[in-house]
């Protein structure tokens, strides 16, 4: 049994000693943890000659190096990037991650160096993609933070509504008119990524402040005295419908004509003094028939001038 736990445990040392290769190789680790023994002996440099063109580099590097190392020394001294660049040794391309020693590079081996359009092609897109995307941030958060000041307002003025306050229905529509505006903006936005996100997200936002504003509008409508309702619609009016109505007003406040007067009839005047009249009896009763045609005659003459009149009659 102690045997099998020695052999384990020298296992375990052995496997701390390794490690894992950009392939995914599991190799033994190439500079191992120092124990502090003063033997430890640091690693060679060797030079080698890079052919660019027609032009010759010669470069001090660790054996251990790896060509990625290589790379990024000679970007300093061709301008080519490291990511723009390809290796050759031997007539084979290696990997950034292959190390030089391993691959059989020795002191003097030559390394030929050409460049790569279509990885140069490549980075350029991702770097036109990467500046669209930080451009497109930072419209956004210019937005976000002009959406903050307004946001101010909105909260001050529905604080004010909650509380009964009365506030003009145009200051109202101007808020929504600028929230509108940057809610425009962000649509003409083009993004990707996070820059995408954080755009969908300032629309939600300036879309609830500007439904808070409608709400507040109309519950603002109803709280507004009606002094206040007729200013605003004096003021919305043109002014010839104002002309016409101070016209209006005038004429109703004018005074009304003089009435003219009517003159009454003349009071009716009944009196009682009759004119007395001298009849002939004799020559009433000798003659009947005409008697009785001037008795009708009298009679319709009398009814039609008033009432009968009293005579003196002489008795027998």
């Amino acid at each position: 049994m102690m045997r099998t736990k020695g052999k384990l445990t020298e296992k375990v040392v052995d496997v701390e000693n390794w490690e894992v290769r950009p392939g995914g190789m599991l190799v033994q680790k190439r500079i191992p943890d120092s124990d502090g023994s003063a033997g430890t002996v640091p690693p060679p440099m060797i030079r080698v000659r890079v052919k660019y063109g027609s032009a010759y580099h010669e470069v001090n590097i660790s054996s251990l190096a790896t060509f990625g190392d290589l790379k990024k020394m000679l970007s300093e001294r061709t301008g080519v990037h490291p990511e723009d660049q390809k290796l050759l040794f031997k007539d084979k391309e290696k990997e950034s991650g292959a190390y030089l020693d391993t691959s059989g590079v020795k002191n003097r081996s030559k390394i030929v160096l050409v460049e790569d359009p279509t990885a140069r092609a490549k980075r350029f897109i991702e770097m036109r993609r990467n500046a669209k995307i930080e451009r497109a941030s930072r419209s956004v958060s210019e937005v976000g933070l002009e959406v903050d000041g307004l946001a101010g307002q909105v909260v001050a003025l529905e604080s004010l509504i909650v509380r009964g306050g009365n506030v003009a229905e145009k200051e109202l529509i101007n808020l929504i008119e600028l929230l509108m505006t940057q809610l425009i903006k962000l649509d003409g936005i083009i993004a990707d990524g996070d820059a995408k996100q954080q755009r969908r997200v300032q629309m939600e936002r300036v879309q609830k402040y500007v439904e808070t504003l409608d709400v507040l509008k109309i519950r603002n409508a109803m709280l507004i005295p009606n002094e206040l309702l007729q200013k605003q619609q004096e003021q919305e009016q043109p002014k010839e419908q104002r002309q016409h109505q101070q016209q209006q007003k005038q004429q109703s406040r004018a005074p009304p004509p003089p009435m003219q007067k009517v003159n009454a009839p003349a009071p009716v005047v009944v009196t009682t003094q009759w004119e007395m009249f001298d009849f002939d009896i004799d020559s009433i009763l000798s003659t009947p028939s005409t008697s009785a045609n001037s008795t009708a005659t009298f009679t319709s003459s009398a009814a039609s001038s008033g009432p009968p009149p009293r005579f003196a009659w002489e008795l027998f």
